[in-house]
């Protein structure tokens, strides 16, 4: 029997919702914390407090065991088939930049073409701006059709540069679309192209398998899976990772130093140098300990009724334009497109900014987000300097949406003195 999510039970586990006012659409930024996983990053710091892999101590060795199952569980969540294929790093963002450096300068040579996405966060795209400029390499770009990605161009693209990486979105920050990173897996790996997944806003919704996929490389980041800040994943095929150098000099990724030089020492530590993010690890375990106990399918199920009530609702507010359909592609205009969605809708409003919009949406206790969420590119492409963007969590309701939406329609009035009806 398919389980159902029961929100005010689901509620109840997020501290930061003993306002019951405050309405949080905000969680592709971060999402909130459950007490389990408070509680997993105070018990580490009141009763295993140590460093970890090298102490020869009960407490250490205690710690130790903790942080290793944490990456245990990782493995696990994505269906990686070796922990050593798990490297805790500090962010998403700096995952993408360890493989941009230590797989791209490493096998990359000026002129080889990386081929992007229009839908890239700036995570995923500076990096590589900034190899194009140490190195030389060629970046091209793969833009959307009907507000979807483009994938008859990103054949052509494949087919004319043969590049060497395509590194890949799964899901837009700020429309939310879906790309068909499957597919598109197959056509790099077809043209002998390395894919990097950027998954920082799959993750949080779907559940992924990373050997079923067959991706070289994936990333995310744990708070925005309702773990810790200051945690990020990289996932890479362990001789992928094994080739690569290693990112940051220091303690833990050596196996000897001299006088002369050093060796690096073996996965995962090869890329884990100094101190590693020991109390965020165990609450990210705690995090994806929660997740598994409510389970994907009815994650799913509930986000997914909850994105088409608010696409549909805010589709009734007339000076609503959401993002890319109504704006770009008015054939499009209002579509759902079910099966190609996270909980993610940006819009702009006809005659309010989305800046003033946004703070007076917060002055009420709703939470979203205004600017270009870090893709400038694609808000350029879009035609609009900024958005407004909400985004879904499974604490959210559709209680939530209704609160919103009115709240929009007070902002007209409030704004332009004048009812949007």
């Amino acid at each position: 029997m398919e389980k159902n999510i029961d929100i005010s039970g689901i509620r109840a586990q997020f501290p930061i919702f003993r306002d019951s006012s405050l309405v949080y659409l905000d969680s592709a930024a971060t999402a909130q914390k459950p007490q389990c996983v408070i509680d997993a990053e105070n018990n580490f710091y009141e009763n295993e407090n140590a460093s970890v892999k090298r102490g020869m101590y009960k407490l250490a060795e205690r710690a130790t065991e903790e942080f290793e199952s944490a990456r245990e569980k990782v493995k696990s969540f994505i269906g990686a088939k070796s922990d050593h294929e798990i490297i805790f790093t500090k962010s998403a963002t700096e995952s993408i930049n360890l493989v941009a450096r230590c797989q791209g300068e490493k096998f990359l040579k000026k002129g080889d073409t990386v081929l992007l996405s229009i839908l890239e966060h700036h995570s995923n795209i500076v990096p590589w701006m900034q190899l194009k400029e140490r190195i030389g390499i060629n970046i091209e770009w793969v833009h959307l059709k009907n507000g979807e990605l483009d994938i008859e161009e990103l054949k052509s693209k494949i087919a004319e540069f043969n590049p060497k990486l395509v590194t890949i979105t799964c899901a837009s920050n700020v429309t939310g679309i879906l790309t068909p990173y499957k597919e598109i897996i197959s056509l790099a790996h077809s043209a002998g192209a390395k894919i990097l997944l950027d998954a920082a806003q799959l993750v949080p919704h779907r559940g992924i398998n990373v050997q079923d996929i067959d991706c070289d490389f994936l990333v995310f980041s744990g708070h925005k899976v309702y773990g810790p800040t200051g945690i990020g994943v990289l996932y890479g095929k362990e001789k992928l990772l094994e080739d690569m150098p290693a990112f940051l000099g220091g303690g833990s990724m050596i196996q000897e130093v001299t006088e002369e030089g050093f060796l690096e020492t073996h996965l995962p530590d090869k890329f884990e140098a100094g101190t590693p993010p020991i109390a965020q690890a165990i609450g990210l375990g705690a995090a994806i300990d929660w997740i598994s106990d409510i389970g994907w399918k009815a994650i799913e199920k509930h986000e997914e009724e909850l994105r088409k009530y608010a696409f549909d609702k805010l589709s009734e507010i007339e000076f609503v334009e959401i993002l890319p359909f109504d704006a770009v592609y008015p054939e499009q205009s209002r579509r759902t497109q079910d099966d190609m969605h996270i909980g993610c809708v940006s819009f702009i409003t006809k005659e309010i900014h989305p800046h003033d919009l946004t703070e007076y949406l917060g002055s009420k206790g709703i939470c979203l987000r205004a600017g270009h969420h870090c893709a400038q590119p694609l808000h350029k492409y879009l035609g609009h300097t900024a958005s407004t963007r909400m985004s879904l969590g499974i604490y959210n309701s559709k209680e939530d949406i209704d609160k919103m939406c009115e709240a929009i329609a007070e902002a007209y009035e409030f704004f332009l003195g004048k009812s949007y009806k």
